[in-house]
Order: structure tokens, then C-alpha cells, then sequence
């Protein structure tokens, strides 16, 4: 199950198979440690692959950005790979490119994400390469301006992307400061970063105490490990302070947009992952935006016409949860979209069947097993884990979740969570009228 990011629903013609698949033992191999210097590690061995790979997040990401400075977490990700531990950045890639190593490196809310995978036999030359990167990147002055400009492009074409801007608009609206910063940065605020500012953030917050390795795949966890901590042992700990919350801005926002479609954010509260109830949680989304047969997309596109789009996606940090749900429509028919989408809401909890329940249960694990069957997608989800629980959770422990799932359970769930405010943010033309958030909390 995906922590940090939106959970992935897809609808495969072959449920069924892979709800029988589930069936089988899947037990895992794992050895969880931590180094001295406080870097957690996790390895999963997995014999039947011939891949491995590797995911590192370090607590760097864009909350510890400074106001005025949003983007310096996105432009140091943009120059990690250029040039590290005394090889130019056209040397240093070609020698991850001989490993055969796809890799990225990418800023979120708390962590840069590391993340590589190769074939097996390469995993522990690759590990001491991408230790290069993180501990000793050059972050060179002559590096910085196209680093920036990277990031720039990126905005700009986040800036053509109405739904794009809206979704921005709604985390910001949904999160206090600086929870609710923008991972890839601000365009008014990157005249703002220096190289100094980069170099500083990199001194300040990449470090090992509070950072998660994991690697899955098939390993010698005994070889790994020493490896892991040959590479990374020199990597010093540093103190840093608590990330205190700021304000929220107050909802509801309108981006005024010349167009002839309107695009609708709603966001509330809900459990995070952490949460006992966090199965229910997703089991409720599930329902309202899982697939062609969920409330949303049957009522608001099929039965009404509303919308060309719609979801809703379940988004959680360590310590909070939030519903994310989005339309895109007509101008001329955005005020109903927004009336039918919050009526669709509120009346969730009824008549929840358990077919209709059944089917996000398939859902669940066909999505499941396509995510966790990658190297990468089990490295990632293993170092996440780690995060949000201090423990790994297994797929028969997942599949044992979702199986135990009942529809008085979830239509329980949804009653006692119901939302007792929503954020609501509009980008088009004009803005709607939110006379029917009124009734919420009733």
C-alpha cells in the first residue's frame, strides 16, 4: 500500500487470478539494522528475480525549504548527479551507465529519494556509485544555473497544466505550512536560491541519522550488508531541529483561468497510515473513486454527464491523512459537478453492498501484486514502511487486511470519519458557489 503518494487503482481483466495468486505463502526474507551513525536499513531477499534494486530517502525534502526559498530541495535534486567524489558528471554517468543502473532521484514533502535498480550480480558494485552521490556530489557552481533552469522548465510547464495547478493549490490549501509546500518548488521564489542556499541545505539535512536504505531482490543480505556498511559508515550525523508547523491558508480559493472548463479540488480529513483504520480508509476511497464501477465516476459522468474526469485519491503523511478529489468539466456545468460530487460524498455510507465491496477488494490486490512484484516496488514500499510504522509490513499481512475488510466495518469507518469540512479550490473563469459545503458537519 502506497504511503506517501496516491494510491494507484487500476481495474485488471484478470482479478481473478490474481486474487487466487494471493492464496500462496508469501512470506518474506528480511533483515532490518542500523548503523551506527543511525541509518536504517532493510534488504529483502528475493530469489526468484534476477533484479535488485535500492531506494534511499534522506529527510531533506521541501519542508525544510525556507519561505521565500521554496525550490531549493528540487534544485539540489537537479545537481546530485552531476559530478561526485572526484569524477566529472560525464564520468560519473558513464560509469553508472556500464553497471546498467536506471536510476532518478527525486524531492518530496520530507525525503530526496534515492532510487536504482540493475541486475542482481551488479547491486553491490552499484551501492559504493550511488553512496558517491549522496555523500560526496560535487554541487559545483558551474552546475548550479542549468540545475535551477531544469527546475524552472519544470514549473512552466506545470503552469500549462490546469489540473496540475489545481492539485498544487489544493495540498497547499489542505496542509499547514510547510507540509503543504510544493515539492517542485515556487517560480516567483527561484531568483531567490543561491548556490550557497543549496550547498547549505545539502550540510544542513542530508544526513544519515533519520535517513531509510532499503533494498529487495535477489541478494546475499550477509554481502549487502557489508557493503552498505563500508559505503555509508564515513556518512556523519547531524542534529537538526523539529519542523514546526506554520499557518494553512484559508479556504475556499478560486484561480481565476480564461477557459471553457472549470476544474474542482476537494480535500479532507481521513486517517493516516499509520492509523488501525487506515484499511478502511482506503477501502472508502476505493468506493468512491476505484475504478469505471465507483459512485463517482457511475453518478457524476456516467448517469449525468457531468465531467470528461473525476477521482479521488487517498494522500497521507506520517501523522495526517487527507482525501483528494478532483473533476474537470464545462464551465457551464461545473456548479452542478461540484453539487452532485459533495451529495455523493456525504451519502457514501449507504447501501454498501458486499459485491460492491468484493470488487475494490480485487482491485486492491490486483494492484497490489503488480506493485509489489518489482524489485523497485518492494525496496520502495519496504523503506516506506520503515517510515511511517518502524516495521515492514508483509503482503500476506496486507492481503490478510484486506480479506478481513466487511462492509459494516468500512460503512462505520465512513460515518465516524465523516468529513466535517472540505476544502475547495477552482481554477477557471469564475468561481462556484459553496452553498452545499454547508451541510457538512451536520
Amino acid at each position: 500500500m502506497s504511503a506517501d503518494d496516491d494510491v494507484s487503482r487500476r481495474e485488471f481483466p484478470y482479478f481473478r487470478q490474481l486474487v487466487l495468486f494471493l492464496k500462496v505463502d508469501m512470506t518474506q526474507s528480511l533483515e532490518l539494522f542500523q548503523l551506527p551513525t543511525g541509518l536504517s536499513v532493510v534488504v529483502e531477499q528475493m530469489p526468484d528475480v534476477q533484479s535488485a534494486a535500492i531506494n534511499l530517502m534522506v529527510p531533506a525534502g521541501c519542508t525544510r525549504d525556507i519561505q521565500g526559498k521554496i525550490g531549493t530541495a528540487a534544485v539540489l535534486t537537479e545537481m546530485f548527479p552531476r559530478g561526485a567524489g572526484g569524477l566529472s558528471a560525464r564520468d560519473y554517468c558513464s560509469r553508472l551507465d556500464n553497471l546498467g543502473l536506471q536510476r532518478s532521484v527525486s524531492v518530496g514533502t520530507i525525503h530526496i529519494t534515492f532510487s536504482a535498480a540493475t541486475t542482481a550480480d551488479r547491486m553491490c558494485e552499484a551501492i559504493p556509485e550511488l553512496g558517491r552521490m549522496v555523500c560526496q556530489p560535487h554541487l559545483d557552481t558551474e552546475e548550479f544555473n542549468p540545475s535551477r533552469d531544469l527546475v524552472e522548465q519544470s514549473l512552466m510547464s506545470m503552469e500549462d497544466e490546469p489540473r496540475q495547478r489545481l492539485g498544487k493549490a489544493l495540498r497547499q490549501h489542505s496542509y499547514a505550512a510547510p507540509w503543504g509546500y510544493s515539492a517542485e518548488g515556487e517560480l516567483s521564489d527561484l531568483p531567490n536560491i543561491s548556490v550557497e542556499d543549496i550547498r547549505h541545505h545539502f550540510e544542513k539535512y542530508v544526513r544519515p541519522n533519520g535517513a531509510i536504505l532499503g533494498v529487495a531482490g535477489n541478494v546475499d543480505p550477509v554481502q549487502v550488508r557489508k557493503i552498505i556498511e563500508e559505503t555509508f559508515s564515513s556518512w556523519q550525523p547531524l542534529q537538526t531541529s523539529e519542523i514546526q508547523s506554520g499557518d494553512r491558508p484559508e479556504s475556499r480559493c478560486h484561480i481565476p483561468h480564461e477557459s471553457t472548463q472549470t476544474h474542482i479540488g476537494l480535500a479532507w480529513e481521513t486517517v493516516p497510515y499509520r492509523d488501525d483504520e487506515y484499511y478502511e480508509a482506503w477501502a472508502a476511497v476505493s468506493l468512491l473513486s476505484g475504478g469505471m464501477s465507483s459512485r463517482l465516476f457511475t453518478e457524476v459522468r456516467e448517469k449525468r454527464g457531468l465531467c470528461y474526469a473525476i477521482s479521488a485519491s487517498l494522500n497521507t503523511m506520517k501523522d495526517e491523512g487527507r482525501v483528494f478529489a478532483y473533476a474537470g468539466t464545462t464551465t457551464e456545468r461545473a456548479q452542478e459537478t461540484l453539487d452532485v460530487m459533495v451529495a455523493e460524498i456525504l451519502k457514501l455510507h449507504e447501501g454498501i453492498t458486499t459485491e460492491e465491496l468484493q470488487r475494490c477488494k480485487a482491485r486492491a490486490k490486483s494492484s497490489l501484486i503488480m506493485q509489489q512484484e518489482s524489485t523497485m516496488g518492494r525496496a520502495s514500499s519496504a523503506a516506506r514502511d520503515l517510515y511511517h510504522l518502524g516495521r515492514v509490513v508483509s503482503l500476506d499481512e496486507i492481503s490478510r487486511r484486506i480479506d478481513d475488510l466487511s462492509a459494516n466495518a468500512v460503512r462505520d469507518f465512513i460515518v465516524a470519519h465523516a468529513p466535517k469540512s472540505m476544502v475547495l479550490v477552482t481554477l477557471g473563469p469564475k468561481p462556484l458557489d459553496a452553498a452545499c459545503l454547508q451541510q457538512l458537519g451536520r
